[in-house]
C-alpha cells in the first residue's frame, strides 16, 4: 500500500515497525460540544484506513484519546480552555460536559459505522502519565519553568517545524487571530506541558504536581496517551489536517525528545470539510451535526458515501444539493444490489479478478472514489449473482455503507407492499360480496341477515352507508 505521507510530502510504501502490526492513534475530540460533520469526516476517512488496513491481514492497535481538559483556544496556549467555555455555556460541571459530548460523539459514531478504537482513554485519566513525561523532559533539558509553568524549549531541537508548512513567523503575534505574547516564554514557539494555578485561576479541573496545583498542556496528552497504549514505536498518526500545527508538531519535539529516537514515521492527515463560507466550524452559520440532518431526513451512512466520494486529500465542500445527489446515488445503488440473486456458486477466479479493482484503488493513497467505481464495476460484470453478493459484502467490510442490510429492506418494504396489496385487494372482494348479500337479504325481506351483516362490518371498522347510486363503505383507521 502506497499511503501519502504529510511528513515527506509524498507517497511512501506503508511499513510498521513490527511485521504483522500497526500501532495506530487517532486524535480524538475535544468534548465541550457536539461534533460537526467537518470534524467526523477526518473519523470516516480514518475508520476506512483502520479498516483496510486490517482487510490486508495486519493486526491494528488503535488508541485514541478524549481531550476532557486543558485545550486551550489559541496556539499561543492562550485564551479560554474550550471544556470551561462549555461548562459555562451551559451551567454544568467539566466532567458532566464531558460525559454527555462523548457519549454523543459515539453515538455519532455509531450511527455513521465507525468503529470504535480499541483503547480510548480520557486526558483526565492519564494526568500521572502526563507529569511523569514533563519530569522527563525537564530532566534531560528539554523543558524548563517559567512564571509558574513549564514549557517544552523547542530551540533545543536542530529541527522542529517538521512538516515544512510553517516557519517562526506564524507564531508571531498578530499574525493569526487570538494569539497573543506569553512573555514567560524563552522562544515564540516554546509551548507549555504544565499549567499552574498562576494562571487560568477559573480553570475547574487542577491536580497536585511536583511545580504546584495546575493541570496539562493540551499537546502532552496525546503523546503520554500513545506512548502508553502504542509503545515506543508509533506506524502511524492521524488527525485532521488543522491539527498538524502545531498539535502534531508539538507531540513529535516532546516525544522524541523523550523517548530519544524517531517516533512516528507515518502521519495521515485529512483535509477539511467546507461550506461555501468557507472552512466548517462550531461557531459561524449553521452548526450541521448528524442529529441536523437525521432531522432534515438523511440517512447518517448517505454522508459516509457522500465522504468516500471523494479522496481524503481534496478539501470537500458540502452543500445540501451535492449531499441529494450522493442520497440518490446511494438509493440507485441499493436498488442495483437490491435487484441481485445468489444464483449458483462463487466463482474464485471471477471474485480474486474483481477484488483486484478494489485493493488497488485502496492500495493507491486510500482512494475511496475509485474504491466505489470498483464496486459498481461489480454490479455490471458478466458474473454471477452469488459472485457479485459475496463481492460486495466483502468490500462493505472496509466502507462500511451498510449495503446489503439496506438491500434487505429494499426488498422486505417491496415484499411488504406487494403483500399489502394483495390484503387490500382481498378485503376489497369481501366487502363487496357482503354487500351484495346484504342488497340480496333486504329484497327478501331478511332484514336480520340485512343488519347482521352491517354490523358485522361495523365491528371491523367498516361503514356501511346506503344512496341513492347504491351502497358505500368508509374503512375507519
Amino acid at each position: 500500500m502506497k499511503l501519502y505521507n504529510s511528513l515527506t510530502r509524498r507517497r511512501d510504501d506503508f511499513v510498521t515497525h513490527t511485521p504483522g502490526i500497526c500501532n495506530m492513534y487517532t486524535c480524538g475530540p475535544t468534548v465541550y460540544h457536539f461534533a460537526h460533520i467537518g470534524n467526523l469526516r477526518s473519523y470516516i476517512m480514518e475508520d476506512v484506513l483502520e479498516k483496510y488496513l486490517r482487510y490486508t491481514g495486519l493486526k491494528v492497535n488503535r488508541v485514541m484519546n478524549i481531550t476532557d481538559v486543558g485545550h486551550l483556544s489559541s496556539d499561543a496556549d492562550t485564551g479560554e480552555d474550550k471544556m470551561l467555555k462549555g461548562a459555562k455555556r451551559e451551567h454544568k460541571s467539566v466532567m458532566e460536559i464531558a460525559k454527555f459530548y462523548t457519549d454523543a460523539f459515539f453515538a455519532d459514531c455509531e450511527k455513521l459505522n465507525i468503529r470504535r478504537p480499541d483503547t480510548v482513554r480520557p486526558a483526565t485519566g492519564c494526568i500521572d502519565d502526563f507529569i511523569a513525561m514533563v519530569e522527563t523532559l525537564l530532566d534531560k533539558g528539554y523543558a524548563y519553568i517559567s512564571g509558574g509553568n513549564v514549557y517544552f524549549d523547542t530551540s533545543k531541537l536542530e529541527e522542529y517545524y517538521v512538516f515544512n508548512k510553517h516557519d517562526a513567523e506564524d507564531l508571531e503575534v498578530g499574525v493569526r487571530e487570538g494569539v497573543e505574547e506569553d512573555c514567560a516564554k524563552k522562544n515564540k514557539s516554546d509551548f507549555v506541558l504544565w499549567f499552574t494555578k498562576s494562571k487560568f485561576d477559573d480553570q475547574e479541573l487542577k491536580w497536585d504536581s511536583p511545580w504546584g496545583i495546575g493541570y496539562p498542556g493540551w499537546h502532552i496528552e496525546c503523546s503520554a496517551i500513545s506512548l502508553k497504549y502504542n509503545g515506543e514505536y508509533l506506524d502511524l498518526h492521524c488527525g485532521g489536517i488543522d491539527n498538524a500545527f502545531p498539535h502534531h508538531t508539538n507531540e513529535i519535539a516532546q516525544s522524541e525528545a523523550c523517548i530519544g529516537h524517531k517516533w512516528c514515521p507515518h502521519w495521515f492527515h485529512v483535509l477539511h470539510l467546507n461550506t461555501s463560507g468557507g472552512k466548517m466550524s462550531k461557531s459561524s452559520g449553521e452548526f450541521l451535526t448528524v442529529s441536523l440532518l437525521e432531522e432534515k431526513g438523511y440517512d447518517p451512512i448517505v454522508y459516509r458515501f457522500f465522504c468516500l466520494l471523494s479522496h481524503y486529500r481534496k478539501s470537500l465542500v458540502f452543500s445540501y444539493d451535492a449531499l441529494d445527489n450522493a442520497a440518490a446515488a446511494y438509493k440507485k445503488l441499493i436498488e442495483k444490489i437490491a435487484a441481485l440473486r445468489a444464483d449458483g456458486d462463487v466463482i474464485p477466479e471471477d471474485f480474486d479478478r474483481l477484488k483486484k479493482l478494489f485493493t488497488d484503488a485502496l492500495d493507491n493513497d486510500l482512494n475511496t472514489s475509485l474504491a466505489i467505481t470498483a464496486l459498481y464495476d461489480v454490479i455490471k460484470a458478466d458474473v454471477n449473482g452469488a459472485t457479485k453478493l459475496a463481492l460486495i459484502a466483502d468490500f462493505d467490510g472496509v466502507l462500511s455503507l451498510s449495503l446489503l442490510e439496506s438491500a434487505e429492506r429494499i426488498s422486505a418494504d417491496k415484499n411488504n407492499s406487494l403483500s399489502n396489496s394483495a390484503a387490500d385487494e382481498n378485503l376489497q372482494n369481501e366487502i363487496e360480496a357482503l354487500i351484495a348479500e346484504r342488497s340480496a337479504a333486504k329484497k327478501e325481506k331478511n332484514f336480520a341477515r340485512a343488519d347482521e351483516i352491517r354490523d358485522g362490518l361495523a365491528a371491523r371498522g367498516i361503514i356501511l352507508k346506503d344512496t341513492k347510486e347504491g351502497t358505500v363503505y368508509e374503512i375507519k383507521s
